[in-house]
């Protein structure tokens, strides 16, 4: 297993809270994380029947069996077992006391919100950056946009075969074809996480949906043209777009409010966490089919904001991320919110650099008076330069 960014997080999290809650995508690797930032841990997987039905039946006895610290696997399972769990926190008074997991948010979170709030640090694992699977440091947050990093060798994947693979610990673990992998997945989370949080009956249209919503990646989400096409009520395309966002399967990019005296737009803009499944999704099926194919840019411009995503998610970090557009068309793809100061960032799929990417970062970095500021462009080529005046950065840095 490759070391994760995200270990010495929730190993310090442990040292400050008597809970430590670690959510993500089913097949993040939360599990094998949690055993190996806490080896000495008792271990219990409430995805067993046996152990699930001793935790509902009878919470004291189920957790009097335990001497010490505990991880509680896919602990959404038990939401009864939650207020005997801060009982017990509390009257210990130890730190690190609990590590729950789980792979959906919405069920974990509201669990915690009722019991546990204020005794729990809740961190995020999303799958393989970028930086994890080349055992890299990425550019520090601070420097993006200012610093051009040496560069990196690497005889891994190209940028097609990086899109098309995705980020799951899984196929990089075992060397299964990918397609083959995302196909069961898939399946797995239609047919059994969908059926448990919406007991959709139609999961042939709830398929169609999460279809629809790939072709509109990198696109803002209307869900009023989304239902349409899906034949589906407004209200519950919303409840299904909020499924997928707590499953982790999509993220949805707000827009910044910094509006120079002009009309923005209100909207946030859908993208897929996972490039992989992404690529699964809209049929794609080869790395050679990717690179022609009309939604290239879409999917890088989604892989780079996942890699932005997880950049500060596994760091503990909140991500602070969005983009900016106003009503007469000019965008920027993501902006970096340090509070003080923002950094606009444009993303091109291209393998040649063209004078004309930086001509939306221009338009904002005059707007917002600061010609000479710091700003970044993300590129598909392998070369990270300074182009004029603007940090210009190969995927490959992410």
């Amino acid at each position: 297993m490759l070391p994760r960014t995200l270990e010495s997080v929730i190993r310090q999290a442990a040292r400050r809270y008597p809970v430590v809650t670690l959510t993500g995508p089913r097949q993040s690797g939360k599990t094998t994380l949690a055993q190996m930032a806490f080896p000495n841990y008792a271990y219990v997987g409430l995805e067993d029947l046996d152990q699930r039905e001793f935790a509902t039946s009878d919470p004291r006895g189920f957790l009097s069996q335990f001497d010490g610290p505990v991880i509680l696997d896919e602990a959404q399972r038990t939401p009864e077992l939650f207020s005997y769990i801060q009982t017990r926190a509390d009257a210990s008074g130890k730190n690190g006391q609990f590590v729950l997991t789980g792979s959906q948010s919405f069920l974990l979170m509201k669990s915690i919100s009722q019991s546990l709030a204020g005794r729990a640090a809740i961190h995020h694992l999303l799958p393989f950056s970028q930086a994890e699977l080349l055992g890299r440091e990425t550019i520090p947050k601070g420097q993006i946009g200012t610093s051009i990093p040496r560069a990196h060798r690497s005889a891994k994947n190209s940028l097609m075969e990086t899109l098309f693979t995705g980020s799951y610990p899984r196929i990089h673990n075992t060397k299964v074809p990918p397609q083959d992998w995302l196909a069961n997945y898939y399946r797995t989370y239609v047919e059994r996480d969908v059926r448990e949080l919406l007991n959709v009956g139609d999961l042939e249209t709830f398929g169609r949906f999460i279809g629809l919503c790939a072709g509109r990646t990198g696109q803002l989400l209307n869900l009023s043209s989304l239902s349409n096409d899906c034949g589906v009520s407004q209200p519950t395309a919303r409840r299904w777009m909020s499924v997928l966002e707590a499953s982790f399967l999509v993220f949805l990019l707000r827009p910044h409010h910094r509006n120079f005296n002009k009309r923005l737009v209100r909207s946030p803009k859908l993208y897929f966490i996972d490039s992989g499944l992404l690529t699964y999704l809209l049929r794609i099926r080869s790395s050679e089919e990717l690179y022609n194919h009309s939604a290239r840019g879409a999917i890088f411009e989604s892989f780079v904001i996942s890699e932005l995503l997880k950049r500060a998610l596994h760091r503990g970090q909140e991500p602070n991320l969005y983009f900016w557009r106003d009503s007469t068309g000019h965008e920027i793809d993501v902006l970096l919110d340090h509070g003080s100061a923002q950094i606009p960032i444009e993303i091109k799929s291209s393998e040649t650099l063209a004078s004309d990417f930086y001509r939306g970062l221009r338009y904002w970095l005059d707007l917002a008076a600061s010609p000479d500021g710091a700003a970044a462009l993300i590129y598909g080529g392998d070369q990270s330069t300074l182009r004029e005046g603007i940090a210009t950065y190969s995927w490959r840095e992410l």
